[in-house]
């Protein structure tokens, strides 16, 4: 089984979005038996929250569904149990390396570094776009799905 956690700072907009979006890539390669999805938040604001609605409307939009979407924070723990924590930002990133204590970690990535963009996901909870949030954020999570692919080959 491959663990997979999507981080930002809230867990209600950019990886309740993501792991929404990487959920339905996997089950579309019928691979969920294969690959787990969670998110977490560096922060604790939001323990126990449903996502924005920004991010629902936009879910729903391209039907992908948001069940079972509950913010929660990011421990120590998930470096163990998680084999790619996948930050939205720079600052998550850092975050992250915090948290568990690992930095510089193979494991832990900013999703758009693995794409040619290789910047930021921007937070739609300040942006109010929450369309672009999520073309960028189903870039990185295709290209993510294709590195998991090429290094379980």
């Amino acid at each position: 089984m491959i663990n997979v956690l999507f981080v930002c700072l809230g867990n209600i907009c950019r990886s309740p979005m993501a792991e929404a979006l990487f959920r339905d890539l996997v089950k579309k390669e019928d691979l969920a038996d294969q690959i787990k999805v969670d998110s977490a938040a560096t922060s604790s604001w939001h323990i126990g929250s449903a996502p924005h609605k920004g991010t629902l409307a936009i879910l729903k939009k391209y039907n992908i569904s948001a069940n079972g979407l509950v913010g929660r924070q990011l421990t120590k723990r998930d470096f163990e149990k998680f084999d790619y924590i996948v930050g939205m930002d720079e600052s998550n990133v850092k975050n992250i390396f915090e948290i568990t204590g690992k930095p510089k970690h193979p494991k832990i990535l900013r999703l758009l570094d693995l794409t040619e963009h290789k910047k930021d996901v921007p937070d739609p909870y300040y942006t109010g776009d929450f369309e672009e949030t999520y073309q960028l954020v189903s870039e990185g999570c295709i290209a993510l799905l294709e590195k998991i692919h090429t290094e379980q080959s």
